[in-house]
């Protein structure tokens, strides 16, 4: 069993919501991403979603473009991402991992090269965005060599691919809750709590939701119907201007605890 799969079992068993965070790998600077990545789990995270900073990060906001922007420009690459994770594993075995981005990193890369480099740092799982179902055979050498593929749902999936995607589906099943870029204000979980719901039925896989989570109240509204929420944008922008690291454990910490805390009291 995975960690991915380990730690939403025990979720499970606890009747918790899962939170996952999303941050940019190397900002708000480089030299505090392992700090950062611990200072997650410290306020409540259960998997960390790491971004890979891309040039043309298609389906990302202002909010992580100017994040992926910063990261570039300090000389961040794939091969940074997974010498951080590997610090990581150093002090903590448990927390699964999901690295989160862009084909064409990982194709310059190499697919088993950074197959068999990622699961050596110790990643669990990796969210590839401009990589759908149909094109999913490129990343057989990841999955083969233990990579957990997490895949995208959206309101706009079609009956029959929505299927196709709940029979894939491993580790967890990203439901993006509206049609639209990350960070966008248009949230409503009115209109998504009877389709998660009839998703979580059916998929194979847990089932967490992002895009549109901004704070405690809108993740607690989620928690009602979903295995795990996914927050990003707000926090990436909380971090923003971070420059010490004791200033981005206290961020993350003001930020994530209060958030946790919410999920716990559903």
């Amino acid at each position: 069993m995975s960690r991915i799969d380990r730690r939403f079992a025990a979720l499970k068993a606890a009747g918790r919501t899962g939170l996952i965070p999303f941050v940019t790998a190397g900002d708000p600077a480089p030299e505090h991403t392992v700090a950062l990545m611990h200072a997650l789990v410290d306020a409540g995270a259960d998997v960390i979603e790491l971004g890979v900073p891309f040039s043309d990060p298609m389906a990302d906001g202002p909010v992580i473009q100017h994040a992926s922007e910063r990261a570039i420009a300090k000389g961040v690459g794939l091969a940074d991402v997974l010498e951080w994770v590997a610090a990581f594993r150093e002090r903590d075995q448990d927390t699964p991992i999901v690295l989160m981005g862009y084909l064409n990193p990982v194709e310059i890369h190499g697919y088993q090269r950074f197959a068999s480099e990622a699961v050596g740092a110790g990643v669990d799982g990796v969210l590839v965005v401009d990589c759908p179902l149909e094109e999913a055979e490129v990343l057989a050498p990841l999955r083969n060599a233990g990579l957990q593929q997490i895949l995208l749902a959206a309101p706009t999936t079609a009956p029959a691919r929505m299927a196709q995607l709940c029979e894939a589906a491993e580790g967890f099943l990203y439901y993006v809750s509206f049609a639209g870029i990350t960070g966008a204000g248009r949230l409503s979980t009115q209109d998504i709590a009877a389709r998660v719901a009839d998703i979580r039925q059916r998929a194979k896989a847990p089932v967490a939701v992002g895009f549109g989570v901004k704070d405690a109240q809108s993740a607690k509204a989620i928690s009602g119907f979903a295995d795990a929420v996914v927050i990003g944008s707000a926090l990436v922008e909380r971090l923003d201007g971070a420059n010490t690291e004791q200033d981005v454990i206290a961020r993350v910490d003001a930020f994530l605890r209060p958030i946790r805390a919410a999920l716990d009291a559903v």
